[in-house]
């Protein structure tokens, strides 16, 4: 690290982590439009591009899930990340016609908009939110 460079603590990638990698990269892939390619390096790691890298966001990677399903004595179990769409019952939609469930149905945030919270086909929770700053 360059001596005087100040570091702020920020999300600058997320990883998603699988039972089925190829069923969890069909599910991102269909409903969010993300590009999905395998890592060159030497470990099973897919890179996911969420977007043009001119707008804002982040990437992220996905990769097989380490000691089964999701739970306490998991290593991997999930982080939180949350998506940002623009029209979120179309989403939710998206979401259950490819294999995903809803956890906790579309709910306002005053001046802010709308969220939801979603599992992947691996079990793994997301969030999604549409911004409406006019939502009261």
């Amino acid at each position: 690290m360059k001596q005087g460079v100040v570091i702020t603590p920020r999300v600058i990638h997320f990883e998603i982590s699988a039972g089925d990698v190829a069923r969890a990269k069909k599910f991102y892939e269909e409903v969010f439009g993300w590009k999905i390619e395998r890592s060159e390096g030497s470990m099973e790691y897919w890179n996911i591009i969420t977007g043009k890298q001119e707008e804002p966001g982040i990437d992220g990677g996905l990769m097989k899930r380490q000691g089964g399903e999701p739970g306490a004595d998991t290593p991997i179990g999930t982080y939180i990340c949350t998506i940002g769409v623009p029209n979120i019952d179309e989403y939710l939609s998206k979401i259950q016609k490819h294999g995903g469930k809803v956890t906790m149905e579309k709910r306002p945030i005053r001046g802010v908009g709308w969220y939801a919270y979603c599992l992947d086909t691996e079990k793994n929770i997301f969030g999604i939110m549409q911004p409406d700053t006019s939502v009261r």
